[in-house]
């Protein structure tokens, strides 16, 4: 009862029907965003794509300019200067076979992992346990690389992977409620953007079909996506 009241009093204020622009929609999100913790702000985008065709499967990334608000953990696998450069960036855990058999085992400490081509033949045998969690490098997505450094920077400063789901909607987050107006709202114009300029060729008519916002235990607002993707797309 207590947390229905919470959700209906969350709601006071705000048209379910109406598509917020993105200055208000974050104003109002992060008006709403009570919990006893530093809660998540999240975008949900809504794709006319079919994630079961592999040409329509919208993935990639982007750099948040304003971070993510969360220290995510990035395990490299690299041998010799590519490893020592791996952690003079920052890298959480570095190894190479030896990382392998942790991750066989069960262990899996870390939210983002690299690796190096050459560490590929490791790396490919792990398929079965990092691929289900979206943390299989890939170097489409710039995690596999020689350039160890410069990717675990980027991890490290605010990168996020964006990725449409079975139903064709890609859900990310963009900061804690605690940011700046400012700077969530400019977090979320680049994701959108990103997602935009990854427009699979073959889509016709609108391709996004609709666009949310929302904390972790907020609720969800419909934002206008002239406000953030420009006019190209159609509201639906």
């Amino acid at each position: 009862m207590a947390e229905g009241k919470r959700i209906t009093k969350s709601y006071e204020g705000i048209d379910r029907t109406a598509f917020y622009g993105a200055d208000d929609a974050v104003k109002l999100v992060k008006e709403r965003a009570k919990a006893k913790f530093d809660e998540t702000v999240e975008v949900s985008v809504n794709l006319n794509v079919d994630p079961r065709k592999s040409e329509q499967n919208v993935r990639g990334t982007v750099q948040l300019p304003n971070g993510t608000g969360k220290n995510l953990r990035v395990a490299v696998f690299a041998k010799g200067e590519r490893a020592k450069e791996a952690e003079a960036a920052g890298a959480d855990i570095v190894g190479a076979d030896d990382l392998a058999e942790k991750i066989n085992a069960g262990t899996i400490e870390f939210d983002r992992c690299i690796a190096t081509p050459d560490m590929m033949a490791v790396v490919g045998k792990l398929g079965k346990v990092l691929g289900p969690r979206g943390l299989m490098p890939n170097p489409k997505l710039g995690t596999v690389t020689t350039n160890v450094g410069e990717a675990v920077r980027a991890a490290k400063g605010g990168q996020v992977e964006y990725r449409t789901e079975k139903s064709g909607i890609v859900q990310v987050g963009i900061g804690k409620a605690s940011f700046t107006e400012a700077a969530l709202v400019e977090n979320l114009k680049a994701l959108v953007g990103a997602v935009s300029r990854a427009r699979p060729a073959g889509i016709k008519g609108s391709y996004i079909k609709r666009i949310s916002l929302s904390s972790t235990m907020g609720p969800g607002l419909k934002l206008d996506i002239a406000s953030v993707a420009g006019d190209n797309t159609t509201q639906q």
